[in-house]
């Protein structure tokens, strides 16, 4: 599971504005931002260097999650 919506939307941001940054479709970002689908590694850290945070602060620990 990871934080990328909540970050977006802490930071004002939107998928589409990030989906640019990483050229990626908006579609792949928008399936990161809502868990359909976890990004790689690469994708994590690039993610987190383009939203400026660390990469740790993108994800979220199990027992942190809703069951």
């Amino acid at each position: 599971m990871n934080r990328i919506k909540a970050v977006l939307e802490e930071k004002d941001l939107t998928q589409k504005w990030l989906a640019t940054k990483m050229a990626k479709s908006y579609n792949m970002v928008n399936s990161y931002a809502q868990n359909r689908r976890q990004p790689s590694l690469e994708d994590l850290y690039r993610i987190a260097e383009i939203l400026n945070v660390e990469a740790k602060e993108l994800l979220l620990e199990n027992k942190d999650r809703k069951l």
